[in-house]
Order: C-alpha cells, then sequence, then structure tokens
C-alpha cells in the first residue's frame, strides 16, 4: 500500500481514504513534523510538532520509530502528568 500523506513542493497530500484506522502517520515538512491519525469514525486529527530537538532526532533516526522517539520525549519532559 502506498504511504497514504505525500510530501509536495506546495505542500502536504493526504490521502485519507488510503488510510488505516487508529495508526500514526507522520511526515516532515518546513522543519515541523506532521502527524496524522484516522479514528474509527473517520475523524481526521492532525498534530504539528515544532520542537527542534524532537525533529532533530526523527531526521537522524535510521529505524527508530517516530512514536518510540515521541514517547521518550514526553517521559523526559514528563509531560505525561
Amino acid at each position: 500500500m502506498d504511504y497514504p500523506i505525500v510530501v509536495e513542493s506546495d505542500g502536504v497530500k493526504i490521502r485519507s481514504e488510503k488510510m488505516e484506522i487508529d495508526k500514526l502517520y507522520y511526515c516532515l515538512y518546513q522543519e515541523k513534523i506532521l502527524l496524522f491519525y484516522k479514528e474509527k469514525n473517520e475523524m481526521l486529527n492532525c498534530y504539528e510538532i515544532t520542537e527542534k530537538d524532537v525533529i532533530d532526532e526523527v531526521k537522524q533516526s535510521q529505524s527508530d520509530d517516530i512514536e518510540n522517539i515521541l514517547q521518550r520525549y514526553i517521559e523526559k519532559k514528563n509531560l505525561n502528568h
């Protein structure tokens, strides 16, 4: 299956019909991480991350899943509480 998020020179294209429900998708665009999540009721959620240290880690990661990187950041910054 083609990845449903495509970054082009004129912006990000989201093909929500190709997204699986309850799966996190992401892309890097203009020094931001954009997260997309489709709920079971077909609602599409979009989030933007601008923290430079997280963006740099995602860019440098060869194999680490973005969800793991985000989870470590949340724990490090104590954002769960």
